[in-house]
């Protein structure tokens, strides 16, 4: 595979990535705007708790949401026999973890590296989020 066309390939990803994280955070956005009153009262504590609880859930579909993209899209390639090495490579990637048991073929290795650079992305931003709303929360005081 030409390497213009896997940097455009990954590029689309990428984007779509991070379209489907920014479209999950402006709904988060409004349901917290929406329910706001209701943290604010007591007890607070184990709101606390189930937000967090609420949002390390959201991190985890938005990842998983990502890795099905590049799975579905690597698989369709052609870089791998089934499914379900597709989406294993593409999890192992996203989360830097490489093992390196399964392998994308050469011609697709900078499609790997954009993946490994998507998901370090990803959680970082994810974290970032999960971490603001909890200070968030914790800041608010109660009416």
């Amino acid at each position: 595979m030409p390497m213009l066309y896997q940097i455009a390939l990954g590029s689309v990803l990428m984007t779509g990535t991070i379209v489907l994280a920014g479209i999950t955070v402006w709904l988060l956005e409004l349901a917290a705007e929406r329910h706001a009153p209701w943290f604010r009262r007591e007890p607070r504590r184990i709101k606390l708790v189930l937000a967090v609880m609420c949002m390390s859930l959201w991190s985890l579909a938005t990842i998983s949401g990502g890795v099905w993209l590049w799975a579905v899209t690597f698989y369709h390639l052609n870089a791998f026999a089934t499914m379900e090495e597709a989406v294993y490579f593409t999890l192992v990637t996203f989360t830097t973890l490489g093992y390196g048991d399964v392998l994308l073929p050469q011609s697709m290795r900078i499609m790997g590296g954009m993946a490994a650079v998507n998901g370090m992305l990803n959680i970082g931003v994810l974290t970032a989020l999960l971490i603001e709303t909890v200070r968030a929360l914790r800041s608010r005081p109660p009416h």
